[in-house]
This record gives structure tokens, C-alpha cells and sequence, in this order.
């Protein structure tokens, strides 16, 4: 009589999970690689820019755009016309804000925007994105003049002429870009021609007399103390001895934050500039030198 031998439960046990085992090996599959296909999705989201809003703006500092866009979490950087915007916030995954910088040089038209994450360029979804600087504010009026006739071959000397024999041109130029701000000319600052002109249009210390003679003009007399209130278009002057009158008056033409410091930068004649540094000037071209601000209404 044969003898039929009984598998016990546990061989049973063992035998069916190694069937499980080899089932799942020869399927090409191992346990915790459930999440594979979520990974592998996320690594192809790749980064675009669709749109930027506004799409027009004024050439000084300061306006604020949004950009859209897809999968734009890793934004770091946005760039108009290769110069870098201020204050890139990501707002989430499909929009981040930026504080445009100034226009180059003050002009007015078209300019590239770029936007990055790290160092690796984010593609615009359709067309590459742009912004159209305007002359819109009166600060933009008064600058696009400045930066347009700052340098020695363009002064505008057909309309103003220039006073460098009689004390220098740089009280002559201010003036001018006040008047292309629109501050109205009257009987005590005015220039009719080169032979019909006030004193205080042409001479910083009959200027500086006229605005503080004259507070209902709405100008405001700042301390260098007071530098965080001055803004782009206001006025610097500067007493290269420390004491008396002024001696020189430049335009603001910028503001920036550099390594934290705040850097005040000018535009004027004597010496002919366009971002002339305001601590560089009263510590190192003239050491000693006191400054001062007025603040155009």
C-alpha cells in the first residue's frame, strides 16, 4: 500500500509565497516603485513664460509687472533690455511679479524681457516677451532731455548756448530739464536768449536763493541727512569748501541699492555725466564737500 506523504500548512504557506515572489520577478517589478510614473511626470514639466502685464510703462524706475506663465517656481532673475529688475517675487507656479529698472539711458521704445531660473533661460510659451517704455510722467520728461543733452556734443546749444566762460553750464542745464519737466519760467527764473536770461537760471547761488526765498513754489530743501526722501529728477548741490554757497548742481538720475548701501547717481554739465556717483563726488573728487537736496514738486 503506498504511503502518501501530508504537506504541512506551513510548507504550503511558504511554497505559495515564493510562487508570488517569482511571479513578480519574472513581471519585472519590485515593490516601492509605485511612485516612478509621478516622477518621472514632474521631471518634464518644464518651465515657460506666457505673458506680461502691463505691457507698457514709464522710463524711470519703479513700476511693478506680472508675468505668466507655467511651472515658473524656480523664477530667480527677470532682465529688460539685459539689466536686471529689482524685487522678483514668485507668486506661485504660474506667476511672478517684477520692479522694472530704469530705461537705458532714458529712451523711449521697445525692450526684451528675459526671465530665468538660475542661469538657464525660461522659454516664452508663444513670442518672447517685451515692454514699450513711454515718456509718461513728468520725471520722464525732464530725464529723456537730460540724458539726451548731458554730453559735451549735445548740448543743446542752438536753443540755450552754454556759460562755461562766466562760471560754468551745469546751473544752465538743470534748468533746462526743469523746464522740460514743465516748471513754469516766471519775472525771477526765466531765459528768453542767450542775452535775456535771470541770474537764477544760469548761477547755483541765485537758484538756491530763489527756491528758499521762495517756498510757494512747493520745493523742499533735504539735509544729506535726509537722503532716504530724494527721489529721481530731484537736485543736488554741493559746496566743494564745506561752508558758503554752492558750487555745483546736478540732476538725480538714479537710485540703487548696491550690497545694500544706497547709491545716489546724477546727471549734469562740469563735469559732463550721466551717473555720476554722489558719495564718490564729496569723498573722493572733493573731499570735505557738503551736499544738499532740493526736492522738485
Amino acid at each position: 500500500m503506498p504511503i502518501r506523504l501530508r504537506r504541512s500548512p506551513f510548507v504550503t504557506l511558504v511554497a505559495a509565497a515564493l510562487a508570488v515572489a517569482g511571479s513578480v520577478a519574472l513581471s519585472g517589478c519590485a515593490p516601492g516603485t509605485s511612485t516612478d510614473e509621478p516622477r518621472t511626470a514632474a521631471a518634464q514639466q518644464v518651465p515657460a513664460v506666457g505673458a506680461l502685464s502691463p505691457a507698457s510703462g514709464p522710463l524711470a524706475a519703479g513700476a511693478t509687472v506680472t508675468i505668466t506663465g507655467e511651472h515658473l517656481d524656480d523664477v530667480t532673475r527677470v532682465t529688460f533690455a539685459g539689466v536686471a529688475a529689482s524685487g522678483v517675487t514668485v507668486v506661485s507656479d504660474t506667476q511672478v511679479t517684477a520692479v522694472v529698472p530704469v530705461a537705458g539711458n532714458y529712451a523711449a521704445g521697445t525692450e526684451e524681457v528675459d526671465v530665468f531660473a538660475g542661469d538657464t533661460a525660461v522659454a516664452p510659451a508663444d513670442a518672447r516677451l517685451s515692454y514699450v517704455r513711454e515718456v509718461a510722467t513728468p520725471v520722464d520728461a525732464q530725464l529723456a532731455y537730460a540724458f539726451a543733452h548731458w554730453a559735451p556734443e549735445t548740448y543743446n546749444l542752438a536753443t540755450y548756448g552754454e556759460f562755461n566762460s562766466v562760471g560754468g553750464d551745469c546751473m544752465n542745464f538743470v534748468s533746462q530739464t526743469l523746464a522740460a519737466r514743465g516748471i513754469a519760467q516766471n519775472d525771477d527764473w526765466y531765459f528768453t536768449s542767450t542775452s535775456d536770461y535771470s541770474s537764477s537760471w544760469i548761477y547755483t547761488p541765485s537758484f538756491d536763493n530763489y527756491l528758499a526765498a521762495n517756498p510757494a513754489l512747493g520745493f523742499t530743501r533735504l539735509e544729506i541727512e535726509q537722503r532716504d526722501q530724494a527721489e529721481v529728477g530731484d537736485l543736488v548741490l554741493f559746496s566743494w569748501s564745506g561752508v558758503g554757497s554752492p558750487d555745483h548742481i546736478q540732476v538725480i538720475s538714479d537710485i540703487r541699492v548696491v550690497d545694500g548701501v544706497t547709491r545716489i547717481l546724477m546727471v549734469g554739465h562740469n563735469l559732463d555725466s550721466d551717473w555720476r556717483d554722489l558719495d564718490t563726488t564729496i569723498t573722493v573728487d572733493h573731499p570735505g564737500a557738503k551736499a544738499w537736496f532740493w526736492k522738485v514738486p
